[in-house]
This record gives structure tokens, sequence and C-alpha cells, in this order.
């Protein structure tokens, strides 16, 4: 098997449509189709089907697709066979985070990395839903993304992941709110108040949706915001509540952050990766770097 069609099936399996593909490899999709014939000449059952107009993989095509990292891995691996050292110092790293990460955390890499003579970083924001995360390691060689405690775990077996931060999740309200003088609020307190909320797919939704079922009603979402400055502006403004993280958000006099009784509010910070991607010598510089800060 040709390894460069093993790469387009995995990269099939990935981004999801032959058309993602080409962009991708800058290639026509009528390439990516006939290699992807050819591959499937090697196997004796097939490895993708029609669902509709999509081209999606087989339980087959899974399986390969998934040995296709191993390879990649070990492609990558003999490639570099030779020592890090061939690795250019100034190659520059591409780093992904949400908004607040981002926020956070690419001002101090770009600096330590400066004081260090570290690799350079080319960082961009990314505000997806969760689902949408592992696919942007074909785009960038390191992501942070966030999950709920409870969300399904990262697709290990197709990505790296590496912890960074477990980080506690508060119900924001303005510093002269009538539940700020608690020093905790039950669901049932937070539920009867409304509330700005992440948009729907987005990984605190999950958060709200247990504050309502523990209360048993609904809430009253009355804005929609993903970035996490903007809802705490509206949130200071006036009477609604929102869920901030405790150690991505810039500290406000106009805020109280209080925790939640009984519901787990938290979310895993994590970086994930394409595993030949920490092959490189300058990612390996960039993830210890960012753990480093996150500490």
């Amino acid at each position: 098997m040709d390894p460069h069609h093993l790469r387009l099936l995995r990269e099939l399996g990935e981004r999801g449509s032959v058309a993602a593909v080409a962009r991708a490899m800058h290639i026509t999709p009528s390439a990516v189709s006939q290699q992807l014939n050819t591959l499937q000449r090697t196997a004796r059952v097939p490895l993708t089907e029609r669902r509709g107009r999509r081209l999606v993989l087989t339980g087959a095509g899974r399986a390969l697709a998934a040995a296709a990292v191993d390879v990649m891995t070990a492609l990558d691996r003999a490639a570099r066979a030779v020592g890090d050292h061939l690795d250019a110092p100034d190659d520059p790293v591409r780093v992904a985070a949400f908004h607040s990460a981002g926020l956070t955390w690419f001002a101090p890499l770009i600096t330590r990395l400066a004081e260090i003579g570290g690799p350079p970083v080319r960082c961009a924001d990314e505000d997806v839903a969760h689902a949408d995360f592992p696919a942007l390691v074909g785009d960038y060689d390191l992501v942070v993304a966030h999950r709920l405690a409870y969300s399904p775990p990262w697709p290990a077996d197709r990505l790296t992941v590496i912890p960074l931060i477990e980080e506690p999740l508060y119900v924001a309200m303005s510093a002269d709110h009538p539940l700020a003088a608690r020093e905790s609020l039950t669901a049932a307190e937070a539920a009867r108040r409304p509330w700005v909320s992440v948009h729907e797919g987005y990984p605190l939704e999950g958060v709200l949706a247990a504050i309502a079922a523990t209360a048993g009603r609904p809430l009253e979402i009355r804005h929609r915001i993903n970035e996490f400055t903007v809802a705490a502006s509206v949130v200071a403004a006036g009477e609604v509540l929102a869920l901030l993280p405790g150690r991505t958000t810039t500290p406000d006099p106009r805020l109280a952050l209080r925790p939640l009784d009984g519901i787990p509010a938290a979310r895993h910070i994590d970086i994930l990766t394409r595993p030949e991607s920490l092959h490189r010598a300058a990612v390996r510089k960039v993830v210890e770097t960012l753990r480093a800060i996150a500490a």
C-alpha cells in the first residue's frame, strides 16, 4: 500500500469529504477519488461507501485509517532518525486555542519562547464546538481544547492528548447581585435567575443542562455569548448569571464568582496533536513551555 494513499484515507475519515481532503492536500477532488480507488484495489473489502452525496469510510476503512496513523508516525520517525539536531530551531509551530485560553496563554507563550530562544509560534483562535476540536489537528501542530469533566474523552486512537489543567467553573454575577452574599449556590437558586449561555453544542452548555435537571426546571436563557469577556461585561451590567472559568477569566472587581453545590462544574483543558508532530523538537519545546505557563 502506498503511504500517500493511506494518508488520503485518513484525511477523508477526519475531514469528512473528498472536497475537504482536496483543499487540504492542494489537489483536485478527482485526483483524491482516483487515488482512493487505487487503494481500494489493494483491499479485499470496501473501504468507502456513499452516504447520500458524501463518501464516507466503512468499518474496514476506519480500521485501515487508524492503522495509517501508526504508518505516518513510523515514517516520520524514520525520516528523523538522524536526530533532533536536524530540526531547524526556528521552524515555526502552529498553535490554536479557544478564546479564553488564547487570551490567557498566547502572550506569555510568545514572550517566554522569545526569552529562551525557542521556536517562533503562529497563533490562531478557534471558536468551535466540542466535537470539532479533534479535526483542527489537521491544520495546526498543537490545539488547546477544552471539555467538561463528564464529556466523552478525546479520540485517543488518532490523537495524542496532553493534559494541561482541570479548571473549575463558577457562577458569575454582578458584585452587587443579591446572590453575591452567598459563599456558594444551589442549583435551585441559580435556576431562578436569568442566564447568559454559550451557543448550542459548545462545552459549557452541559453544566447549564445539569443545573436545570437538578433544579427540575428549565433555565431562562436571555443571551447566547461564547466569548467570556463579552459575557462578563453583560453579567457585570445586569441581573443575569453566567458560567465563567476560574483560572482563565480576567479578574474583574465588578464580578462575583461563586461555586455550585452538588454539581461537578469543571473542564479539562488539554493539548491535542497528531502523534507524529511530537517527533519535532520545536513542537515539544512549545508543549513544554505551555505546560510550564499553565502550571
